[in-house]
């Protein structure tokens, strides 16, 4: 004879997995020694309300293509954008409520790339 289990544990699996908000923005994000490829891109989106703030730094060893973004129907606003840059670093507001992206994309030459994002108190 064999054993069932109860379809109770998929119903709390499910309940507990959508109790986590990938968005969620309420302490630090980073990472150093992230590899990029060639033409590789790296992402980090966080859900801010209107007037939410969130400082930002970043280095790198080649070149990046770095902006900050949101998606408005079917187009992509970018309040910060940064070519060929190899380190940048301020502070965020969001204008309204989104899930706002910070984005990295490498060029032709791969990169080493280290960042933090790090919510901030509203004034």
């Amino acid at each position: 004879m064999t054993a069932r289990r109860s379809p109770g544990w998929l119903a709390v699996a499910i309940a507990g997995g959508c109790a986590l908000d990938p968005y969620r923005f309420d302490t630090p994000r980073s990472a150093a020694g992230l590899e990029l490829d060639p033409y590789a891109s790296q992402e980090q989106c966080v859900a801010l309300g209107r007037g939410q703030r969130f400082d930002f730094y970043f280095v790198s060893a080649a070149p990046v293509a770095f902006n900050i973004h949101y998606r408005d129907a079917n187009a992509v606003i970018m309040p910060i954008t940064r070519d060929n840059a190899t380190r940048d670093s301020g502070v965020f507001t969001a204008d309204h409520t989104d899930v706002y992206c910070v984005a990295w994309k490498a060029g032709a030459q791969p990169s080493i790339l280290e960042y933090q994002l790090r919510p901030l108190p509203s004034p």
